[in-house]
């Protein structure tokens, strides 16, 4: 076994719905056991700790002005976009067609697959990123080169072939045979491998023919254990098209509820401009929402109601949407999702923000039992944070006062992939700042 002391941090409810205080020690232990599970959580000072220690003889590491949390959870991003990060000047439809469709038709070829695939899982790993629901393209190579990227690394990732039949490049498109067939093979070969779960993956709407949307609902029925992940909602332009190429459906969200394409492992991008009826129809759903504030901002999209949600009881957790979303930091996804509710007249406290990144992300994908906090048995994937990594930030955290609210709303407004000092996956080290 192995164990960490440092400030630690982490939750068991979301601080904003239940106002109670994160689990908190100023000077805490995390001990990890050889399978890489958490085994206890407690204050350094505490007898019986030490007694185990001793006893155990087990290893300490210190982080002296560190704080050590849960590695953080990014549910919605593209592989494939990692090289169009910070791509100048359009909207979402006109985005799609200048800069996603031909940089995804590189990936037919597996060994450019496997090149970016290092550099993704990388810069997730420096971001202090260790689960993520990930798109690749239409080529089945694509997923098998992130996946096996990811196997290598043991990370918790789910994800899978992007699903279009019309509406994009020939170079782009399959057919609902060759989608089926394609992702039956990929399920089969990778969910449940390690750590790793297939998404069937449908654009969106627009992309997609009713036939294919049936073929994806069959795919949903054979295999009921997968998750599905598609957008929704997330630009006005998008929205008209919708009601033009499905006329007979009351809203978007209608759409894919009228092919089966909704329920608690659904994970819908954006839904920023949901009517009140399409809100009603996701809580009775249990869909989920990835909240992707960045790219919301630098598409121009609109302002995602988080509030809203909560107050239907949807689960929500935050993405970066890599390469729409301009980082792959979750905490400058974080810094703009707080602007994103204070130009709705709200405040995002810090508290409730890395619940939405942590505990929050693991309940939205399910998988609360596993990753999110640091219960007894859970994975121990966490990650120590350097409060103090930029000068500004020194500035800023030696004049906080000692409550951990403000020190980590510091953090969220000022840190980025600096202030990952060091990132674990199941109590491995697999990222080192230094």
């Amino acid at each position: 076994m192995k164990a960490y002391r440092a400030t630690i941090i982490d939750f068991a409810k979301n601080p904003q719905n239940d106002h109670s205080t994160p689990r908190y020690f100023e000077d805490g232990v995390l001990i990890v056991n050889r399978k890489g599970l958490i085994h206890k959580l407690g204050a350094y000072k505490d007898k019986e700790l030490q007694r185990e220690l001793r006893s155990q003889k087990i290893p300490l590491t210190t982080y002296k002005n560190k704080i050590i949390m849960p590695g953080l959870i990014d549910v919605h991003l593209h592989f494939p976009q990692t090289e169009i990060i910070a791509s100048y000047g359009e909207q979402l439809l006109t985005w799609l067609e200048r800069y996603t469709f031909p940089t995804e038709g590189k990936f037919k070829n597996r060994k450019y697959g496997d090149v970016m695939a290092k550099i993704f899982f990388k810069e997730l790993l420096r971001n202090g990123t260790t689960t993520a629901a990930i798109y690749g393209t239409v080529h089945p190579d694509s997923v098998e080169a992130m996946f096996s990227e990811a196997a290598r690394l043991n990370m918790r990732v789910l994800g899978g072939k992007v699903l279009m039949d019309r509406h994009a490049p020939d170079f782009l498109t399959d057919t609902p045979k060759r989608a089926y067939e394609e992702s039956k093979r990929l399920i089969k070969k990778w969910h449940g491998h390690k750590r790793l779960s297939y998404a069937v993956t449908p654009r969106f709407a627009p992309t997609s023919t009713p036939e294919q949307l049936e073929m994806t609902a069959k795919l949903m029925q054979e295999n009921p254990d997968v998750y599905l992940q598609t957008h929704l909602s997330e630009n006005l332009s998008e929205i008209e098209w919708v009601k033009a190429l499905f006329p007979s459906h009351k809203n978007y969200f209608d759409v894919y509820k009228a092919y089966g394409l909704v329920g608690r492992k659904c994970l819908f991008g954006h839904a920023i401009h949901l009517s009140e009826g399409e809100w009603q129809a996701m809580r009775a759903s249990d869909s989920v929402i990835a909240f992707c504030p960045t790219s919301n901002l630098f598409l121009g999209s609109g302002l995602f109601k988080l509030r809203t949600a909560q107050a239907h009881q949807l689960r929500v957790g935050v993405a970066t949407d890599v390469g729409g979303g301009t980082s792959f930091s979750m905490i400058k996804t974080l810094s703009d999702a707080y602007k994103v509710i204070q130009l709705q007249g709200e405040n995002l406290s810090a508290l409730e923000g890395f619940y939405l990144a942590t505990l929050g992300g693991a309940r939205a994908l399910g998988l609360d039992n596993y990753i999110g906090n640091f219960d007894e048995g859970q994975e121990a994937d966490f990650i120590v944070v350097d409060p103090k990594a930029t000068p500004i930030q020194k500035l800023r955290d030696d004049h906080a006062d000692s409550n951990i609210a403000e020190r980590l709303f510091a953090l969220m407004i000022l840190g980025d992939d600096r202030s990952i000092y060091e990132t674990y996956i199941q109590g491995k080290r697999a990222h080192s700042r230094d």
